[in-house]
């Protein structure tokens, strides 16, 4: 199997260290966030990453050539001539993909069990399969009693997609997304959008029409690096 990381972004909410670095050269204890994914996705035997680069796209590629890939092999997607997000940026490296592949976003730690989220998605066989778990967010993914998404819904602002939803159906189970995914190839010929776009958007505008499971990971350890503060929450949950 082989995997995306999500490596291309601002990391405004890391700034200053964002104004002279990418965010996924942030390092938590001793170790790059870049280095910490890697090595995540080699103990669940993946070991040929694609990363698309953009902020200080020459430093990530400094760090994985100094590195020799920290043991894996290691393919560039460059959009250094324009940031494409999630959605555009996996469209863009779509040619690296013939199966079931692994996108994550690189500012994200965990020790969740891959290994059950790629064989639950192989069991289940749905478009895409979304590692999400029981935390507080403002923005929460909703699921039916298939365990498919049904919408998406900002409860600071009430805005619901792909339509307001949450009035008339009372047996939703609503989730924090994970930044992590196990993907069906055969999603590319259905993202029907241009150049910069969301992941979030591409699962919303398909989720009536095609399965798209959560795999629950509510008892692992899980971090989202992308404040300076959670540099330091990390530090104390990784070695």
């Amino acid at each position: 199997m082989k995997a995306m990381i999500l490596a291309a972004g601002f990391g405004s909410r890391l700034k200053p260290w964002t104004d002279y670095h990418p965010k996924t050269l942030a390092i938590v204890n001793g170790k790059t966030l870049l280095q910490r994914n890697i090595e995540y996705l080699q103990t669940f035997n993946i070991t040929d990453i694609i990363i698309n680069v953009h902020h200080f796209a020459h430093q990530i590629i400094e760090a994985i050539q100094q590195n020799n890939g920290w043991g894996s092999n290691i393919t560039i997607s460059d959009e250094t001539n324009v940031v494409l997000e999630t959605g555009g940026g996996l469209k863009k490296a779509s040619w690296f993909f013939k199966e079931d592949f692994v996108l994550l976003n690189t500012d994200i730690l965990t020790d969740m069990n891959l290994h059950n989220m790629i064989l639950q998605h192989k069991e289940n066989k749905p478009l895409a399969t979304l590692a999400v778990s029981d935390r507080n967010t403002s923005r929460y993914l909703f699921f039916n009693t298939k365990n498919e998404l049904y919408g998406w819904k900002n409860i600071q602002t009430g805005e619901e997609k792909p339509q307001p939803f949450t009035a008339e159906i009372n047996d939703l189970t609503r989730k924090a997304f994970s930044g992590i995914h196990v993907i069906n190839p055969a999603i590319f010929p259905l993202m029907h959008q241009e150049g910069k776009f969301s992941m979030i958007d591409v699962y919303i505008n398909l989720c009536r029409e095609h399965s798209i499971h959560y795999f629950d990971h509510s008892s692992s350890k899980f971090i989202d690096v992308g404040k300076p503060e959670n540099i330091l929450n990390a530090e104390s949950l990784f070695n």
